[in-house]
């Protein structure tokens, strides 16, 4: 085995009954949980175990519950004598990365994220702004349309460069929806409308990014233990203020996360652990590079399974 790296999921992959079976067996789950709680003033412990799920799909809340979850998935992987030699995240997953890399203190991030949800929120009202995925075309073509639907309908431009043949879309309804039909008749394999709530990592999320940076500057941004690569640079940031500019940068700027994945393969990762709720990532690593090894933990049953591999591994 090569160089091992962590990488940390965004929004969309939260369910209602997350971190419970991990709080049943492990101590550290229900001390991070009770962190969250007293940094944001509210139980994310009962909303992660309880729901209501419309509750955790408001993105203020889903950031810190992904956030928490992720944490405590790194915290547990470590507590079994397993960590990163590198870490990324992709969007929201950067601020999980940079809490395992020591940037940032544990609170600290999860009142972030929770503020960074309200930002983003707050800076496009509900139903003004949208995303879309494009499944099977290049981003070429996907540029070149948005352009065009910018001119005639709204902004709209490619905002997750997630793998090869998966790009998404974001910005004003009216553009995002006039690209979408341009793209599905350049033979667009899928072409389908996001049920999220606001245009993430588009110019439209610019009153977002000033918001954030005032926060940022807030709190304690260490220089990194480990290199954590950066969404916006997708290059590897180990020095506070690159990470500091670029966490600001990131929320109105796409997500690189092929370039991501590329970067820590170029630093010796053949292995990946994708710590937090859901699989997107490994989905996404299959796309980017077969011969990457890629496994997730978000439950005890897939805990298990990745502490089995180590063993013989090691």
């Amino acid at each position: 085995m090569n160089k091992l790296a962590f990488v940390f999921p965004g929004q969309g992959a939260q369910t209602v009954g997350m971190g419970k079976d991990f709080c049943e067996k492990y101590d550290i789950a229900k001390k991070l949980f009770r962190e969250a709680d007293e940094a944001l003033g509210y139980s994310i412990q009962k909303m992660c175990f309880e729901g209501p799920a419309e509750d955790l799909k408001l993105t203020a809340n889903t950031q810190p519950a992904i956030l928490t979850m992720s944490v405590i998935s790194y915290a547990i992987l470590k507590e079994n004598g397993i960590e990163p030699e590198v870490v990324g995240g992709h969007s929201l997953g950067e601020y999980s990365a940079l809490v395992a890399a020591d940037v940032l203190d544990f609170q600290d991030a999860v009142a972030l994220v929770h503020k960074r949800g309200q930002y983003m929120q707050e800076a496009v009202p509900v139903g003004e702004g949208g995303m879309a995925a494009i499944i099977g075309l290049s981003d070429d073509v996907i540029a070149d349309a948005c352009e065009k639907a910018s001119k005639t309908a709204g902004a709209v431009q490619p905002v997750n460069f997630n793998c090869p043949g998966q790009t998404v879309i974001a910005g004003a309804t009216k553009g995002v929806e006039a690209a979408v039909e341009t793209l599905k008749a350049a033979g667009a394999k899928k072409a389908v409308i996001l049920p999220v709530s606001a245009p993430f990592h588009s110019t439209l999320m610019q009153p977002a990014a000033v918001k954030l940076a005032a926060e940022l500057d807030k709190v304690t941004i260490r220089d990194a233990k480990i290199p954590v690569v950066s969404n916006y640079t997708g290059a590897l940031e180990q020095k506070a203020d690159e990470i500091k500019a670029n966490l600001v940068a990131q929320a109105d700027h796409p997500v690189k996360w092929i370039a991501c994945v590329k970067t820590m393969q170029e630093f010796g990762a053949d292995t990946f652990v994708e710590a937090g709720p859901g699989k997107t990532l490994c989905g996404f690593n299959k796309r980017i590079d077969r011969s990457l090894k890629s496994m997730n933990v978000s439950d005890m049953e897939t805990l298990e399974k990745t502490l089995d591999y180590f063993k013989e591994v090691r």
